[in-house]
């Protein structure tokens, strides 16, 4: 099955674009009729206006289709557009002039220039303007009040819908982005789930048993144990690409075991993906202490909080405790793994992690990060 061909989020601007350059043409080709007698060269302008209607026909069936909206095609539209429009002098007489008589393109030299804006965006509909507006300038042969106000209104115009095609396609592209996320997430969670039903409840079950029986079996509960982290976190885990973001608060649920509580907030934590992924190996590292720790009886509580400045992840077990000076003299040992795998990334991120233990009062991690990075940046 193919996949179905991206739509363009600018297609009603350009819509619009055909169906002003449609009816300006017609507004053109009304006002030859009106003045054919008037002008010097009325051949002239009788051509000029055919070519404006075959080109209204060949650009509006081009730039009604996805694929016929192209770069080369919307630069010659401005380039032609002015070229038409500098044949002015040759067609109106100098009353015309005098009158403040319409060029020969009369209003259907503006679509150009908003083609461009829709096609280029706010920058090139104003570049767009701008070379119609001295174009407009050449064919009047005279910088008057009436030629800047055309120029202003033009690259005024091309601003505007430059905006708004940027606009759209930026918001489709975030869109779609977290549909893709949101997709993504929940198969994620399905799988888990299934996991947690299964495979991760028959690890925890040898582990356990294993620790009741000791001996080889003790070996055996180490194994299973180590196996269901890594399978925890192969689960809560997704491809990343640098700029990403990734949600917090499901990656930190996929966490959950039936000794382990997981507490987040309703609505997602959109992180980049890699403070996500350092916040969850922190955890992950947090819980395996626990497991190594404080026995195969004991409980873990992770909370989740967003403050909106900063987000802080609390790890919590009722375990024997620590007794004080114990990590700094690991540390003074060489023994260093709570002080890479928790402080270590925590300072890495920019934020804190805080130890509060006493003995017989279990242990608590307080590791508080930086929203700043929400978007990636």
């Amino acid at each position: 099955m193919s996949a179905p061909t991206t739509r363009d989020p600018a297609t009603p601007l350009w819509r619009g674009v055909v169906v002003l350059r449609v009816v300006t043409w017609l507004f053109a080709l009304a006002v030859v009729i009106a003045h054919r007698s008037d002008f010097q060269r009325p051949w002239l302008a009788w051509l000029i206006v055919g070519v404006m209607g075959a080109w209204t026909l060949g650009s509006s069936l081009a730039y009604a289709r996805e694929n016929g909206r192209h770069r080369w095609l919307v630069i010659l539209d401005v380039v032609l557009t002015t070229a038409l429009m500098l044949t002015s002098p040759w067609i109106l007489t100098d009353a015309q002039y005098a009158a403040a008589a319409p060029l020969i393109t009369t209003v259907w030299a503006a679509v150009g220039p908003l083609a461009a804006a829709t096609r280029f965006g706010a920058r090139g509909g104003v570049v767009a303007g701008l070379v119609v507006a001295v174009g407009t300038a050449v064919a009047r042969e005279t910088v008057d009040l009436d030629v800047v106000r055309d120029g202003v209104l033009l690259c005024a115009s091309g601003l505007l819908v430059g905006m708004a095609a940027t606009l759209a396609r930026s918001s489709a592209e975030a869109l779609a982005r977290a549909l893709r996320t949101e997709a993504a997430t929940a198969e994620r969670e399905r799988l888990a789930r299934s996991i947690h039903d299964s495979v991760l409840q028959v690890l925890a079950r040898v582990r356990r048993r294993g620790l009741e029986v000791g001996g080889e079996a003790a070996e055996l509960a180490r194994m299973a144990g180590e196996q269901e982290i890594a399978l925890r976190a192969l689960v809560s885990s997704e491809p990343t690409r640098p700029g990403d973001t990734a949600d917090l608060r499901s990656a930190l649920q996929l966490l959950a075991t039936t000794s382990v509580q997981v507490s987040t907030p309703a609505g997602t934590v959109a992180l980049s993906a890699h403070v996500t992924e350092e916040l969850v190996a922190i955890t992950r590292e947090a819980l395996s202490n626990v497991e190594k720790h404080a026995g195969p009886g004991a409980h873990a509580w992770v909370l989740l909080e967003d403050l909106g400045g900063e987000v802080v992840v609390s790890i919590r077990d009722d375990g024997p405790g620590i007794e004080g000076g114990r990590l700094e003299r690991a540390a003074a040992e060489g023994r260093l793994g709570v002080v890479k795998s928790i402080r270590g990334r925590a300072a890495d991120l920019g934020g804190t992690a805080v130890l509060d233990s006493a003995p017989g009062r279990g242990t608590e991690w307080e590791v508080r990060v930086p929203a700043t990075t929400r978007d990636g940046r």
